[in-house]
């Protein structure tokens, strides 16, 4: 597989993120490293996450098929028109993460290199308000984007097509913040040129929150000249030039301040007249049926005002937008999803279907004591055949290696699990041996020393080594478990019963 992350993982990160970064919404975490050693022996990437973003790689073709029952009809969740031909699936890999994948014709992209780049370059973004592109593939004739699966629908199913309830004011609001914040970074950051960007364009995630999808950031094409949606909608000057500007993407987000204000599609030649024919309460959304504050519409109306002016150069910058809109908000405590009327979507955790072992006993229990006991009994015996050495890295650092592993293991039998993180470590890090069992005991040991996020990562890791290893899956399923994601627990201690069976019966 191309990526392995936990997606629980993430969205733990992610609520972090946001309570510790209210303050600093352009919060934008580092990407971590990756493992390039030479004796890596799996073609998986461990992705680890940072901030509640997915770091950026490369999937196989094998992986997004299997992800999308081969791209199945049934798995598709947005189809753009015939000008601009591509299809939107959803997608669940084997680590249970839910992913959005879109898939380009060749002729759209006839040089793999070109999509590539441009992958890359948009790979580079990462931001709360993004759903985030997590990588690509580009195999044969294929050409494929994978981004962070939102599961809540898109701005214009809840404006436009609502069945409960429409948007209260406040969460329009936010929604408008929020939208905006996205724009701002991506212009801060060198992505200014957003095309397309309308109401489809914003997704709502597990959280209720609004995010700007990552695939307007990517040319819709090698050329980007292709502009999908109604000519009434679109910037003025695109229809001179045929090229997006940034100022272009300002002209649109005007647009979107419309749909907010109106609940409806208004061209914004229209909505301008009313505008300057003072009619803002035709404008409103009667919907809203009054419920909402005269002097915030007045503020949003003039702003979208301003980002449909004919010309360019009359448009605000992102930043205004940032700053007219922060003071607007309140409710700030109250979360998306309840003013959505979003409900949580909880899966029932699985339950084994085999006997479980004494490890996995203890795994279930989270019995840290007893796992101990039993990674000390079991000691390397499942390291063999994971390294080949040869003569020369034996004698040149073998034993300076072997040294540091040896009083890991005095210390992890002694209990002394810092210690044994410092020796486990300094093996790791010369990597010359990959070694799956001092994975999964310095996961322990981050256990025990109550940092599970690096108990994961190492579990991980352990897979990576050896893929098809019980007890990485074990240490997954504590670790898992210890950060209160007791779905994906489940999942990871199935997982390992079985293997563990099958590996039992081979025997």
């Amino acid at each position: 597989m191309g990526c392995f992350h936990s997606s629980l993982l993430a969205k733990t990160h992610h609520e972090k993120a946001v309570h510790h970064n209210k303050q600093n919404p352009f919060f934008n975490p580092p990407s971590p490293s990756t493992n390039n050693s030479p004796n890596h022996r799996s073609n998986t990437t461990t992705t680890i996450v940072t901030g509640g973003i997915p770091t950026f790689c490369a999937f196989s073709l094998s992986d997004l098929k299997s992800a999308t029952n081969n791209f199945s009809s049934d798995f598709i969740v947005s189809e753009s028109g015939e000008r601009a031909p591509n299809l939107v699936y959803k997608g669940r890999l084997k680590d249970r993460r839910w992913i959005a994948v879109k898939k380009f014709t060749k002729m759209a992209w006839p040089d793999p290199k070109q999509f590539m780049d441009e992958a890359r370059r948009v790979g580079k973004l990462r931001h709360l308000r993004l759903a985030n592109l997590i990588g690509y593939c580009c195999d044969g004739d294929e050409r494929l984007l994978v981004a962070e699966y939102m599961p809540n629908d898109t701005l214009t199913k809840h404006l436009f097509h609502w069945e409960n309830q429409t948007i209260e004011w406040v969460m329009r609001l936010r929604v408008a913040l929020y939208v905006a914040e996205a724009i701002d970074y991506c212009s801060t950051e060198g992505g200014p040129l957003y095309h397309d960007l309308n109401a489809y364009r914003v997704l709502f995630d597990e959280d209720g929150d609004p995010r700007l999808s990552c695939f307007g950031l990517v040319k819709n094409s090698r050329d980007g000249k292709f502009y999908s949606t109604d000519l009434a909608y679109t910037p003025p000057e695109y229809l001179r030039i045929g090229r997006v500007t940034a100022e272009s993407v300002i002209f649109s987000f005007g647009t979107i301040l419309l749909d907010l204000l109106s609940g409806k599609h208004i061209p914004p030649t229209h909505a301008l007249d009313m505008i300057r024919g003072k009619n803002i309460v035709l404008l409103m959304d009667s919907h809203l049926e009054g419920n909402f504050s005269t002097e915030e519409a007045s503020v949003v109306v003039d702003l979208a005002s301003q980002c449909l002016q004919y010309e360019p150069k009359d448009r605000p910058n992102p930043k205004k937008l940032v700053s007219t809109l922060a003071p607007l908000q309140t409710k700030t405590e109250i979360p998306s999803s309840v003013m959505m009327g979003i409900q949580k979507r909880e899966e029932t955790p699985s339950i084994p279907q085999h006997p479980l072992s004494p490890m996995g006993e203890a795994c279930q229990r989270v019995d840290l004591t007893a796992i101990h006991q039993i990674l000390v009994a079991t000691h390397y015996r499942d390291d063999e055949g994971t390294n080949e050495l040869s003569f020369q890295e034996w004698t040149q650092q073998m034993r300076d290696m072997l040294e540091a592993r040896k009083r890991g293991d005095f210390a992890f039998r002694d209990k002394e699990f810092k210690t044994a993180i410092d020796c486990y470590s300094q093996f790791i890090d010369v990597g010359t041996m990959v070694s799956p069992t001092v994975h999964a005991r310095r996961s322990l040991c981050y256990l025990l020393c109550d940092q599970p996020d690096a108990a994961l990562r190492d579990a991980m890791q352990a897979q990576c080594v050896y893929p098809e290893w019980s007890t990485a899956f074990y240490m997954q399923s504590v670790a898992l478990a210890k950060l209160e994601m007791h779905k994906d627990a489940a999942d990871m201690l199935s997982e390992a019963t079985g293997l563990e069976e099958k590996r039992q019966r081979g025997r």
